[in-house]
């Protein structure tokens, strides 16, 4: 599945089951909330605090997949083609970052 793919998917759920979007504000919002859930999962599992017994069970692809599925609803609103600003945005960095990241002593 490509991200053009993903756009066309959660249009057509957000047509059957979502009645319609959530506008952009309650959306922006909604990512906010569930980038926040992913960080409490890193946090605690990965990083230096302490995980609960009760987010012991939370499902980290579960969590990416919500903010995914935001960050699609967001773009198909916006009338953003995600798939053509990725690749932009991918063959940007290619030519902005690859000798910083080779020269960067803290990577080796």
């Amino acid at each position: 599945m490509n991200i053009e793919n993903a756009q066309v998917q959660v249009d057509d759920w957000i047509k059957t089951h979502g009645v319609r979007y959530f506008n952009e504000l309650t959306n922006m919002a909604q990512l906010t909330e569930e980038v926040g859930e992913v960080a409490r999962i890193i946090a605690r599992r990965y990083g230096e605090q302490s995980e609960k017994e009760s987010d012991k069970n939370k499902d980290l692809g579960e969590e990416l997949a919500d903010v995914l599925f935001v960050v699609l609803c967001l773009a198909n609103q916006t009338g953003i083609n995600l798939q053509d600003a990725f690749e932009k945005k991918l063959d940007i960095k290619t030519k902005r970052d690859h000798d910083r990241h080779h020269n960067n002593q803290k990577l080796k």
